[in-house]
């Protein structure tokens, strides 16, 4: 340990003992000597405070309540004024504590009673309320000074430290590297020579956990935008960056500068760097305010040095105040004594410092506990409150004076129902409870514009499964634009949508490999294969490259896994004539100006109708085998699901199985002759299932129905919940009330107001 000191940098046990050998010069350098405040005195310093007591004049000032049993010298008290009678709060958690403490505080200031320099609040341990204290005082308007420094990671400086020990500690993920080069800008270091905006070029779904990934993105993002990335810089930064722990220093050289630097440091001192993500919370700085004109909040045993008039102390729990010092399961107190070894426990030391804050608050004392822990659990009283009865504080009570502007608005309801976005709240939440429709359950006015453009809007199977099975949510998602954020970390496993779609790019890209020649139709068991196994190997590195998968070894098993699915529908061809063609992934129905880059059987930009309704669509057919003698063409809608019951019964499923259908409504209105269609499903998950439709023109007529139902609800200005609305898949699901009762107290109304429609839901 000495070997390791600075050379101006001694031991205490060290230090005293030097002290002690020039005890000689303390008259000269010390004179007399008062001690002030303090209300203990570590055991390795008394032997130097009685030589002194020897040599000079000694007081010690000391509060009621100190340790002075070994003290020799002269001991003076300031006994002359009573403390004030304490008051006994309850409150419900640490954060109400907190707003409670800062109501209390206000009052004193604002009423007169105290300067903010008299008042004080202090716990033992201050972690549990630091946080709410920084994010609540803002809008006080007096000052709160944290004697005990602010937490590091509270900063930007500090948030700049955090961004770089989660990229070394866990790796180069994209979600990572933005929010580092995104805090780190504007300090002048090699990041901010790289091109501005330069990560929007890179498909923030990207997987991209390796240099190598990294590489490849950053190669393909020059070829999109020529001059916005640049590959050599950026690779510099993150060569560094993927050296891990080992290259923390060089890291934080390239990274940080001025104070976010010195956090880092000191940091990296104080533990190892494989741990600099725990010892960086740890690390705080000195507040900017001053204790001389600020309320402060502090640790009691500061606050027991110094005392103020005004006290009030927070977390009087059982296991809060006094602290519990424990038990060394190695030398447990029947082998060793603790005292042995700790000359102050911390529950005495806890206890010392109430009787200390207590004695010298002579203005007002508040005892707070909470009733539940910051984990939410409950909590008991600290036996030092002993018989006080107390007032419980409830967390919605209207208190006598606010904090800040919001707590203002807290206690004069009548000002905040006059606040629009309040006033709409109240509105919701009591129309929420009645039986009838109102404005906040999908009620709105006929032909309302936006209701309007969102029809109008070329739909996708997608957005007309929403139309039908839940219209409310549609006017949600197309015409409010409400939509729901999409994972971007790495997961362990890709949701069922994903499965289907990394499904339906391996049938594609193996198709067209063998489209024109040889031809799908006439190609061999081995030559489909071949042509799987290629185009599995581009999918399995490009999709890494432009959206979430899971990790390396799992993303190899799904991509294994998809291609057993794939496989298994191109071996089911069942065609084998001369002049067949068959296609992947088919456009229709596309905006103008689109271009596919391959040959299609028709223009992807001719808008495709429902017959009978206003509604145009949009979308790709998963196949398309298409005959020319005779004319005849078939539509197959690829499944990765698990086959459902009854799967040769279901038509449309209420609205849920519409893609086959429209696919060959597609074939019907884009071929110039009209063909024979034939639709199928065709389930690719175990033993594959193929499911054909019969009648293709009567289910279309039947969706043409059911559209018309849907659309002729939306405008009249009504959206109801369909069957969708209440799914455990469905994504919006969470902008209704969390109460189940509000389905069962608007259910008669919903289904008074949907009419006909609701046959639709029911039918196979």
């Amino acid at each position: 340990m000495k070997s390791r000191l600075p050379p101006a940098a001694m031991l205490p046990r060290d230090l005293r003992d030097a002290a002690l050998e020039r005890l000689q010069h303390a008259p000269r350098i010390l004179g007399d000597i008062r001690i002030e405040g303090l209300s203990f005195i570590a055991p390795i310093w008394r032997p130097l405070i009685e030589a002194l007591c020897r040599v000079v004049r000694v007081e010690w000032i000391a509060p009621a309540g100190a340790d002075t049993e070994w003290f020799r010298g002269k001991i003076a008290r300031n006994d002359s004024v009573l403390p004030s009678a304490p008051e006994v709060v309850s409150c419900a958690d640490v954060r109400h504590e907190v707003v409670e403490s800062l109501r209390w505080a206000r009052q004193l200031i604002a009423s007169g009673t105290a300067k903010p320099n008299e008042i004080a609040i202090a716990s033992p341990n201050t972690t549990a309320w630091d946080d709410h204290f920084l994010a609540c005082a803002e809008g006080t308007g007096f000052r709160l000074h944290f004697p005990h420094g602010v937490s590091a990671l509270a900063t930007r400086d500090g948030q700049r430290c955090a961004a770089l020990a989660d990229v070394l500690m866990h790796g180069l993920s994209q979600q990572r590297v933005r929010r580092l080069f995104a805090v780190c800008r504007g300090q002048g270091l090699p990041q901010d020579e790289l091109p501005a905006r330069w990560l929007d070029a890179i498909p923030r779904g990207a997987a991209l956990s390796g240099l190598e990934d990294w590489v490849r993105a950053l190669e393909t993002a020059t070829r999109r935008s020529p001059g916005n990335v640049s590959v050599e810089a950026t690779m510099r930064l993150l060569e560094v960056l993927a050296k891990g722990p080992a290259a923390a220093d060089e890291a934080a050289a390239v990274f940080l500068r001025g104070q976010s630097l010195r956090i880092w440091q000191a940091a990296t001192r104080s533990a190892p760097t494989d741990a600099i993500e725990l010892s960086l919370r740890s690390v705080r700085l000195g507040a900017e305010t001053d204790a001389a004109d600020a309320v402060v909040w502090c640790p009691a045993s500061d606050l027991a040095a110094a005392p103020r008039l005004h006290v009030r102390l927070l977390g009087l729990t059982n296991r809060g105040w006094p602290r519990g010092s424990g038990e060394d399961p190695i030398l447990p107190s029947h082998v060793l004594p603790v005292d042995g070894f700790d000359a102050d426990p911390v529950a005495r030391a806890d206890r010392r410092h109430f009787a200390v804050i207590l004695g010298a608050a002579t203005g007002s004392a508040v005892l707070s506990r909470s009733r539940r822990g910051a984990q939410g659990g409950r909590v008991g009283r600290s036996p030092l409150l002993q018989d006080r009865v107390g007032d419980v504080l409830s967390r919605e009570r209207i208190p006598e004076h606010a904090f800040d502007h919001a707590d203002r608005l807290l206690a004069r309801p009548e000002d905040a129902a006059f606040i629009d976005q309040i006033g709409s709240a109240n509105r919701c939440w009591k129309d929420w409870h009645v039986e009838a429709l109102t404005e906040h359950d999908g009620c709105f006015e006929p032909d309302h514009p936006a209701i309007k453009r969102s029809i109008e809007r070329i739909q996708s199977a997608a957005s007309l499964q929403r139309l039908l099975r839940d219209p409310l949510g549609f006017v949600w998602k197309y015409a409010l634009g409400f939509d729901v954020p999409q994972q971007r970390e790495h997961p362990l496993t890709i949701a069922p949508d994903e499965l289907g779609k990394l499904v339906h790019e391996l049938l594609r890209r193996a198709v067209d490999a063998l489209e024109p020649e040889p031809g799908y139709a006439r190609a061999s068991d081995v030559q489909i294969e071949n042509a799987l196994t290629d185009a599995t190997g581009i999918v399995h590195a490009a999709w890494p490259l432009e959206r979430p998968v899971p990790p390396k070894l799992l993303w190899g098993h799904t991509v294994d896994y998809a291609k057993a699915m794939a496989l298994a529908g191109l071996l089911r061809k069942e065609i084998s004539e001369e002049g067949t063609r068959s296609w992947t992934e088919v456009p229709f129905g596309q905006p103008a100006g689109f271009e596919s880059g391959r040959e299609l059987p028709w223009d992807p930009t001719i808008p495709v109708e429902i017959p009978g309704t206003p509604v145009r669509l949009r979308g790709t057919i998963d196949r398309l085998d298409m005959r020319s003698n005779p004319f005849a063409v078939r539509v197959t809608d690829y499944k990765t699901g698990m086959v459902p019951n009854n799967a040769a019964r279901i038509v449309i499923g209420g609205g849920s199985e519409l893609q086959r259908a429209l696919y060959a409504l597609a074939c019907l209105q884009l071929l110039e002759e009209e063909p024979k269609v034939l639709a199928r499903l065709l389930y690719l998950a175990g033993e594959p299932l193929e499911v054909k439709m019969k009648d293709v023109d009567v289910v279309l007529a039947r969706i043409g129905e059911f559209v018309s139902e849907a659309v002729a609800l939306l405008r009249k200005g009504s959206a109801v919940p369909g069957r969708l609305a209440y799914d455990r898949t469905n994504d919006l699901r969470l902008a209704f009330p969390a109460s189940p009762g509000y389905e069962r107290r608007k259910r008669i109304a919903f289904g008074r107001a949907c009419g006909t429609l609701s046959k639709f839901w029911s039918a196979a």
